[in-house]
């Protein structure tokens, strides 16, 4: 199991984000990960976290307005395995990988022992069930504050409204968002300052969580392989993402690193917190 943290932090536990491409990605170990979403929760009214894998990278590298969603959160993780050696190859520094799969469990954990609410938002009425079901078999003590399943197209204005003000009226300390990348981003972009609470997008965390989807073995997680499964259950949908996305993240990694001025002579940061 993942080190449990002890220390009660007044700063902000994470201080530091490093520069991936064109996108800052958050630094620490998993748990100060752990602590930063709880220090968020206690001192921002409304805050944010991203999961930053290969192709929400990549996605960022090609379009500015939604580089801009991603450095604009309070956490970027580095979710995905290439991030974090990146961040080695790019910076000399280990970096833990901190992917969503593996965070949302913790949350939920320390969410029960800490006395902090949890809102589940997005999915189906199906998965969102399972997701509730597990959660309270593993941790009878854990404050629920509600679930939801938006409609699978674009919300108007006044049920956008509607929704917000059910979710606060919850008053949930973390709202769990799963409506896949980049939607997910972009919607808690939109709603920071609106909805009251530490969102986070974990995406495919659910069906995981909830025993729906198996996970590949930790070796061949630590091989970053977890895309060839995903590619395996979802060959139509997917190949193309990452066929395109995979060889378009080592070309633009390779440049970043070998031609002049670029790598760790170019390496930059940004302070957070």
């Amino acid at each position: 199991m993942t080190e449990r943290p002890s220390a009660t932090f007044t700063a902000a536990p994470l201080q530091q984000k490093r520069r991936l491409l064109k996108s800052y990605i958050t630094t620490g170990r998993f748990a100060e990960f752990v602590e930063q979403v709880f220090w968020l929760t206690d001192n921002k009214e409304s805050s944010y976290v991203c999961f930053a894998n290969v192709h929400m990278l990549v996605e960022a590298y090609q379009d500015s307005e939604f580089n801009k969603i991603l450095n604009g959160a309070d956490i970027a993780s580095p979710d995905g395995g290439p991030l974090s050696k990146l961040m080695k190859l790019q910076y000399g520094q280990h970096q833990d990988r901190v992917p969503g799969m593996d965070l949302m469990p913790r949350l939920l954990e320390e969410a029960a022992v800490r006395g902090k609410s949890v809102f589940f938002y997005g999915s189906t009425d199906d998965v969102l069930e399972a997701v509730v079901a597990t959660a309270k078999a593993k941790h009878p003590e854990l404050r629920i504050a509600g679930h939801y399943s938006p409609p699978f197209r674009k919300l108007s204005q006044e049920e956008d409204e509607s929704i917000v003000a059910m979710i606060n009226a919850t008053e949930p300390d973390l709202v769990f968002v799963a409506l896949g990348c980049p939607k997910q981003e972009r919607w808690m972009a939109e709603h920071k300052g609106r909805v009251k609470a530490c969102m986070l997008g974990v995406g495919q965390a659910y069906m995981t969580f909830a025993g729906l989807e198996k996970r590949l073995p930790k070796w061949a997680r630590d091989w970053s392989l977890e895309w060839t499964y995903r590619l395996y259950q979802e060959p139509k949908r997917l190949w193309k993402r990452y066929l395109v996305t995979n060889s378009t993240f080592v070309y633009l990694t390779l440049k970043d690193l070998l031609l002049p001025g670029k790598g760790k002579r170019k390496a930059s940061s940004v302070t957070v917190g």
